[in-house]
């Protein structure tokens, strides 16, 4: 899920809302030959180039479409959707009577991994701009690639006879780059409107929950993946949840039962509301510890 767009409701990301730059021609987005050696941020270092990010990611996939062969074989009984977020409890199952089967998946950083505008941001040191990354959208399906695992993943699903969906936050203006892309990356084909949603196809602008209904009255859905909790409801984005909430929230209780059981995310500390909060919001007041020097510095 691409994160400068998400709705109001929800946390303010740190690679986010900056101004927009002019578009540039496709030539001039590459970046001088000295500016390549330099080092890399270091969650682009690991989402893209480190073998514990691939592992991670080839594992999600594996479970996942374990999961989905296994669901396939042992259906529920009453026949029913994974917890889609759609209810007044995140946690609610939907009930899916005799709608085909289904798997659906948010697309970027999920499926598939913004090589070519990330390095743009890398060698550039570019903050987010919404221009350039429509420009991305509709130009950019030669310098993207599969999330390790997930070529692999999607052949099993679909092996098994589920669809699979595809749910982001891309521009419905810009569906022939995404179907493009996604192909590209060996991700298969994609229908806007059957098996391809996005932005712009209802009035809820970057909430997934509006799409989300839609998907589940088509389909039975048997899981969700995604790379942001709003990839699974937009009430885990909601802006009056601190950091320390939101994982309080997913950790314990009906929501922690999910992961891995229907509801599947892969790694992304790139961008995104994960990577929000300050020192104080992510070491708790009774976890935080000092050396002797350092707590006799100032006696």
């Amino acid at each position: 899920m691409r994160h400068a767009k998400v709705p109001a409701a929800a946390l303010v990301f740190a690679l986010a809302g900056c101004a927009a730059q002019p578009l540039a021609p496709p030539a001039q987005l590459a970046a001088p030959a000295a500016a390549a050696s330099e080092a890399a941020p270091d969650t682009m270092r690991w989402l893209y180039g480190s073998g514990e990010g691939a592992a991670a990611s080839i594992q999600a996939f594996r479970a996942l479409a374990d999961y989905v062969e296994q669901a396939v074989k042992t259906p529920p009984t009453p026949r029913v959707s994974v917890a889609m977020g759609l209810g007044k409890q995140v946690e609610q199952a939907v009930a899916c009577d005799t709608r085909p089967t289904a798997v659906v998946f948010d697309v970027d950083e999920t499926l598939l991994l913004n090589l070519g505008y990330e390095y743009w941001q890398s060698a550039t040191g570019s903050s987010y701009s919404s221009s350039i990354w429509d420009e991305w959208e509709r130009t950019g399906s030669a310098a993207v690639a599969p999330a390790p695992g997930a070529v692999t993943a999607l052949k099993r699903i679909r092996a098994a006879g589920v669809t699979v969906v595809f749910n982001t936050n891309r521009n419905a203006a810009n569906d022939a780059g995404t179907i493009a892309a996604l192909k590209a990356a060996g991700l298969g084909d994609a229908v806007h409107g059957e098996t391809l949603f996005l932005k712009g196809d209802d009035a809820m602008g970057s909430a997934k929950d509006g799409r989300r209904a839609t998907i589940a009255a088509k389909y039975c859905v048997l899981a969700l993946a995604g790379d942001n909790l709003g990839d699974f409801s937009d009430r885990l984005n909601d802006r009056d949840l601190t950091p320390a909430a939101r994982r309080e929230l997913v950790a314990r209780g009906p929501l922690a039962a999910l992961w891995g059981n229907g509801w599947f995310i892969l790694p992304n500390p790139v961008y995104g509301a994960s990577i929000a909060g300050d020192i104080d919001d992510v070491f708790p007041e009774s976890a935080r510890w000092m050396p002797r020097e350092t707590r006799n510095e100032g006696k």
